[in-house]
């Protein structure tokens, strides 16, 4: 559970703003997202390879 400490005086805008902070580092929406659907490890394989590539490939170009 998030706990966020509120003191007195504090806008809510700034409580909410600390709250989705740390919402975000907790990383449960990415970790939901990943869960929606199963991927096979052959999949997630391939895609990792496709994403190196095209990093290399900008890369390269960079330097070009």
């Amino acid at each position: 559970m998030i706990i966020v400490p509120v003191k007195q005086g504090d806008s809510i805008e700034k409580a909410l703003k600390v709250f989705k902070r740390k919402f975000d580092r907790t990383g449960t929406m990415r970790e939901l997202r990943n869960r929606k659907e199963f991927k096979k490890t052959s999949q997630v394989k391939r895609r990792k390879m496709e994403k190196a590539r095209y990093v290399q490939s900008l890369r390269q170009a960079e330097m070009d």
